[in-house]
């Protein structure tokens, strides 16, 4: 006799509106530093010749550019949500979208490669984030 075994599902989980956008912003830092060290480690100076001036953008540029438009986009979609559950799927293909575009001016920057590498992961990984925290927020508003 044979058995044979469902395949694993994976649920995104119901949130709340704050543990969302909290969430998502502390999973962000914590991620993108992540990346940051194994960037660093790979020899990444993650500094960039910015109007005559070397400016570095680690750790505290890695900590603000993960934070504040995360905080920004997330905020605006749950309150959104409020009116318009659709919001948050259309928030989350927006966000991916401009997540990834913004990679362009990363890559368009004079880092070298390490850094450029490790810089547009840290724009990738703002893509699951955004969408399992708003997934998150969907959830636990259709399950009212």
């Amino acid at each position: 006799m044979t058995t044979t075994t469902a395949p694993a599902t994976y649920t995104v989980p119901a949130l709340n509106r704050p543990v969302a956008v909290l969430g998502a912003a502390v999973a962000a830092v914590v991620l993108n530093l992540i990346v940051w060290v194994i960037g660093a480690a790979a020899g990444g100076s993650f500094t960039v010749t910015m109007e005559g001036k070397v400016e570095s953008v680690a750790p505290g540029g890695v900590i603000l550019m993960s934070t504040v438009p995360l905080l920004i986009g997330l905020t605006v979609a749950v309150l959104v949500s409020y009116l318009w559950t659709g919001v948050l799927r259309t928030a989350a293909v927006v966000g991916s979208l401009l997540s990834i575009a913004t990679i362009a001016m990363t890559v368009d920057a004079d880092f070298d490669a390490a850094s450029t590498v490790a810089l547009s992961v840290m724009h990738a990984v703002l893509v699951p984030v955004m969408v399992i925290a708003l997934e998150g927020v969907r959830r636990s508003i259709t399950a009212k």
